[in-house]
């Protein structure tokens, strides 16, 4: 297991060493780059700037939810808002390994023009090591192109800083606990957001509806294990599918597009195991989802698949 305090000591070192003036940090308000972006204000002070981007692939009220957990855990951030940016990237595209690769060129030109106005060369991620093993390179295939890796544009004049690049999921959250940034065993929720799971093409209103799925999940989910009907997922969201169905509201046929719910448990993130839920709980998030969606989402499936086979994130 990681001696968190020693790692804390030795990542404050390599980051002044390798950050000679300012440096911007890419925080997504996950705790991969929460961590990075605290160890680097250690480390460097009023040097460091924090940016979040709102890229209008996000979660219900994930602005909300992001600045106040970064003003919980001390850090100081701004929010940027580019949802036009990104959609007008993904138009059209609907290739996931094309996706991940237009959102991270995306990130990377917005951070290009912040890191110019604040005098750096220098962004700092919060890569771990399944993002790089998983992106492929030398002789290892590519399982899927991590934006803040692959999706990063061989142009591009930054310098990458990348201090947990090294750990895996579990070991961040032994950092982050040592670091005492609150609710450190949040689940994961991917870079380049709804995107990954909203399959097919990407429109705002089919995000919204990713959205408003996802949502549900997330509260069903949270009340089972609240109330003791469930062990704590590792993650658990909805995907939305890129296929038309039948369904009936009322006396009326409808055709609409389906939901598949996703809920895992891993250690690492490497490997997953779907997970045995009850019964009710699925009748509930599809109950939910086909009302608050009506003649829109009109199925909910369950997906049974670990990983491997799958990954998982759909895309």
């Amino acid at each position: 297991m990681i001696d968190a305090a020693a790692f804390c000591e030795e990542a404050v070192r390599k980051l002044r060493a390798d950050v000679p003036g300012r440096a911007i940090v890419a925080a997504s308000g996950g705790i991969d780059s929460t961590t990075a972006a605290l160890l680097t204000e250690r480390a460097l002070g009023e040097r460091a700037r924090a940016i979040f981007v709102d890229t209008g692939l996000l979660r219900a009220h994930e602005v909300e939810t992001v600045s106040g957990f970064f003003r919980a855990s001390g850090l100081a951030f701004q929010v940027l808002p580019a949802a036009d940016r990104f959609f007008a990237a993904l138009d059209g595209v609907t290739e996931p390994e094309e996706k991940r690769r237009r959102i991270g060129e995306t990130f990377i030109r917005l951070f290009e023009a912040e890191a110019d106005r604040f005098g750096t060369d220098r962004l700092v991620q919060g890569t771990i090591a399944p993002d790089w093993i998983e992106s492929g390179g030398a002789l290892r295939d590519t399982i899927k192109t991590h934006h803040n890796v692959g999706g990063v544009p061989k142009d591009s004049r930054l310098v990458l800083v990348e201090p947990l690049r090294d750990l895996y999921k579990d070991e961040v959250r032994a950092v982050a606990r040592e670091l005492r940034i609150p609710a450190s065993d949040r689940q994961p929720f991917p870079g380049p957001g709804l995107a990954v799971r909203v399959n097919g093409p990407v429109t705002p209103d089919r995000v919204r509806r990713a959205r408003v799925a996802n949502a549900i999940v997330e509260e069903e989910v949270e009340r089972a294990v609240a109330a003791g009907a469930l062990k704590r997922p590792w993650q658990y969201f909805a995907v939305l599918l890129p296929v038309r169905t039948v369904g009936v509201t009322g006396d009326n046929r409808v055709f609409g597009e389906a939901v598949s719910v996703r809920i895992v448990d891993s250690i690492d993130a490497m490997t997953a195991v779907a997970m045995d839920v009850p019964r009710e709980l699925l009748a509930r998030i599809a109950e939910r989802v086909t009302r608050e969606l009506t003649q829109e989402v009109v199925r909910v499936l369950y997906d049974v698949t670990d990983k491997p086979p799958a990954t998982i994130e759909w895309e």
